[in-house]
């Protein structure tokens, strides 16, 4: 190691990453800077910022107490010591910001709405059999309305914007979707961005679904110190996401992470891609062929009843994928953990990385250092909060999340 370098993931990494400036014109960096250590430690005294940062004391001062005048912080019970004066903490105030998320999927849509510290504060679905571009601003216009009207003045005035998680180039999915090739065709001339964006007074921000999920695991999730890590959402369609040194890469399209397209063995030993095996799209098609209805995949994600062999099949179809899909990304990249999330109940996550961790014990992987493999903690509603971490990381945190403004 070279002289005055410093090893990823150490705690010098670490420290130097959040150091802040105490050069003039640099205070918005050092706001976001102070909100995000308050975020992700809790309550934080002044001298506990001064120290994590290397900022002077008098330049935490002015900004906490600009943050405290925004409402953006709380000033919290003062903690006395054994000497000198009591330090006050200072946490996140709830009521500080709210951010609206989005989720255009294959079968249903979600609007939520959260506030500065991720809790929800409403939300809406609409499942339908295909996704339509005006049935979808319709939906977020009403349900956006009703949210609103939910709020109080000074609490609408303080949403910060509007995340949208929705596939790109969706009009490529119309055989699988079953959808009219008309309809689909609608997106492919349409900016979703711009249309909703003539329609409410906050910024909007768009980002790929699964891409978003992975954020939502980023920001809200529970990943401890993890820093980087390959991301699987399995919805309609499986997808993912890339996090590289605690930031979520989306590459120069946005398209970064598209793990849906990964080719893996197929039931045949010929190559397809993960999406054709591991999308929950895949199950439901083993239930209609056996004539059994599958609408309660996507209307009741919390709860799939009893499903048998159907079931126990495409686990074990999607678990060998997804191993393969693993062991690849470990080829390229040295992930720490492969973190796996999707539109289902909680049980049949933990029994799909299950099946995932005993198919790569399967695998030939001399000369790679695999990744654990283990469940997202955000869960059915990632890609929806995903969107709603846009607006948030975009204008109050230090660059959690890479955002695309259009597909």
């Amino acid at each position: 190691m070279e002289a005055g370098s410093v090893r990823h993931g150490s705690p010098e990494a670490e420290s130097q990453r959040l150091r802040g400036t105490n050069q003039s014109g640099m205070r918005d960096h050092n706001e976001r800077l102070v909100l995000s250590l308050v975020r992700q430690s809790g309550a934080l005294a002044k001298s506990d910022i001064a120290r994590m940062t290397g900022l002077s004391a008098q330049t935490v001062s002015v900004i906490m107490r600009e943050l405290e005048d925004e409402g953006l912080l709380l000033r919290q019970e003062p903690v006395r010591g054994k000497i000198g004066q009591p330090s006050i903490p200072m946490a996140l105030n709830p009521e500080g910001a709210f951010f609206i998320g989005l989720k255009i999927g294959r079968r249903s849509a979600e609007l939520v709405l959260i506030d500065f510290l991720g809790n929800t504060r409403a939300m809406l679905q609409n499942s339908y059999r295909y996704p339509a571009p005006r049935d979808t601003v319709d939906f977020v216009k009403s349900g956006i309305a009703q949210m609103r009207a939910s709020l109080t003045r000074d609490q609408d005035k303080r949403i910060a914007g509007l995340g949208v998680a929705m596939p790109f180039e969706l009009w490529n999915w119309v055989d699988t979707a079953g959808a009219p090739r008309e309809v689909m065709e609608e997106w492919r001339n349409r900016d979703m961005r711009s249309d909703l964006q003539a329609l409410f007074p906050f910024p909007v921000y768009l980002q790929n679904d699964a891409t978003s999920a992975c954020g939502a695991e980023l920001v809200f999730g529970d990943i401890g110190t993890l820093r980087d890590f390959v991301y699987f959402y399995i919805g309609a369609f499986a997808g993912g996401g890339v996090v590289l040194n605690g930031r979520l890469y989306s590459g120069s399209t946005g398209n970064a992470g598209a793990l849906g397209s990964m080719p893996v063995p197929g039931p045949t030993g010929k190559p397809t891609q993960l999406i054709d095996v591991a999308s929950i799209a895949m199950l439901e098609s083993a239930l209609n062929a056996r004539g059994m209805d599958a609408a309660h995949l996507w209307t009741s994600p919390e709860e799939w009843g009893d499903l048998g062999q159907d079931l126990d099949d495409w686990l074990s179809k999607a678990g060998d994928a997804l191993a393969y899909a693993i062991v690849a990304s470990a080829s390229v990249i040295d992930f720490e953990s492969a973190v796996i999330d999707g539109w289902m109940p909680g049980a049949i996550r933990a029994r799909l990385v299950e099946a995932v961790q005993a198919s790569i014990g399967k695998i030939d992987v001399e000369g790679l250092r695999l990744p654990s493999v283990r469940e997202g903690t955000v869960g059915i509603h990632a890609r929806a909060l995903g969107g709603a971490s846009l607006p948030l990381s975009e204008r109050f945190l230090i660059g959690a999340t890479a955002l695309s403004r259009g597909p």
